[in-house]
C-alpha cells in the first residue's frame, strides 16, 4: 500500500469551473482520475509525465462530469468504475458499485460512500490510506451541491454520513470552484464565526491570485461550512431556529442558497 507521501495529485482547471483530479502511485504505476469534464486537460498531463491512466472514477452521470469520458478512455483503454445505477446513462463504464463497495486501483484501496441528493447515483470516493476523498457535487468547500435529483432531507442525510465516516484529517477534493460565493454566503448564516472570517479572507486572496481554494479538509469544512452544521446549536440560534431538527435547519439554509 503506497503511502501518502509517495503519491502525486494534480489538481487541474475544467470547463469553466471544474476541477479535473490525476492520482499517481510512481511504485506501482497506478494513475486514477476522477471524473472527465474535458478530456484535453487529462491528457495533456498524462503526455507531459509520461504516465499511463489506469483507472477512471465517476462520481455521477451528470454532462460536466463524464463528457470527456468517451474520448479518455480510447485514448488511454483505462477502467472505468462508476455508480451501478446510472451504467446506462454513462457510456463505456466497466464496473457498477453501490454504497460500501471496495474497489482496488492497483494497490489502492477506495471505498465507494453513496451520497445522494445533487443526483440519485452520486458516489463520494474515499481513499483510506492516502487520507483524501473526492465528494463530487455533494460536499463543496463551503458548500453542498444543489438538490437536484433527490430531496433535501435526503442530502443532508449524505452530508451527515461523510461527516461520520471521513476523519478530520481527510483531504477533500470536489467538483467545483464555488468556494469564494459559497463564503459569501456562509458569512449571511454565520457572521460571528471567526474561523469561517478567518477562511473566507484567506479564499478571496487566494482567488485574488487565481489559485484554487481545493483540496480543503474535512475539519476546517465541520468549523466553517454552513451546510455541515445545520445540527449546531449555535447555527440553530443565528438562524432563530432553535426548536427545529436537523434537517429543517439545513432545509432552510440550502433554500436560503438556492434564492440567494
Amino acid at each position: 500500500m503506497p503511502a501518502p507521501g509517495a503519491i502525486d495529485i494534480r489538481q487541474f482547471p475544467c470547463l469553466s469551473d471544474n476541477f479535473g483530479v490525476l492520482i499517481h502511485d510512481p511504485e506501482s504505476e497506478t494513475t486514477i482520475a476522477v471524473d472527465v469534464p474535458d478530456a484535453q486537460p487529462y491528457l495533456d498531463i498524462l503526455k507531459a509525465t509520461g504516465w499511463r491512466l489506469t483507472h477512471i472514477l465517476i462520481t455521477h452521470h451528470h454532462w460536466d462530469h463524464v463528457q470527456g469520458l468517451g474520448t479518455l478512455t480510447t485514448e488511454t483503454d483505462a477502467t472505468v468504475v462508476g455508480p451501478e445505477r446510472s451504467r446506462s446513462k454513462i457510456a463505456g463504464m466497466t464496473r457498477g458499485v453501490e454504497d460500501g463497495d471496495d474497489v482496488l486501483c492497483g494497490p489502492i484501496e477506495v471505498k465507494a460512500i453513496a451520497t445522494p441528493g445533487h443526483t440519485l447515483d452520486q458516489i463520494s470516493w474515499y481513499f483510506p490510506s492516502l487520507n483524501i476523498a473526492h465528494t463530487g457535487d455533494t460536499l463543496f468547500s463551503l458548500g453542498c451541491g444543489r438538490v437536484f435529483e433527490g430531496d433535501l432531507e435526503m442530502m443532508w442525510a449524505s452530508l451527515k454520513k461523510l461527516k461520520r465516516l471521513l476523519p478530520d484529517e481527510t483531504s477533500i477534493y470536489c467538483g467545483h470552484e464555488y468556494t469564494e460565493a459559497n463564503a459569501r454566503f456562509a458569512l449571511t448564516i454565520e457572521p460571528n464565526n471567526a474561523e469561517l472570517s478567518l477562511r473566507a479572507g484567506e479564499v478571496a486572496d487566494l482567488r485574488a491570485k487565481d489559485q484554487p481554494t481545493l483540496p480543503t479538509t474535512m475539519a476546517r469544512e465541520k468549523a466553517t461550512n454552513p451546510f455541515l452544521r445545520a445540527d449546531e446549536p449555535s447555527v440553530k440560534e443565528a438562524l432563530g431556529m432553535t426548536d427545529k431538527t436537523d434537517a429543517e435547519v439545513f432545509a432552510e439554509i440550502r433554500t436560503r442558497k438556492d434564492n440567494a
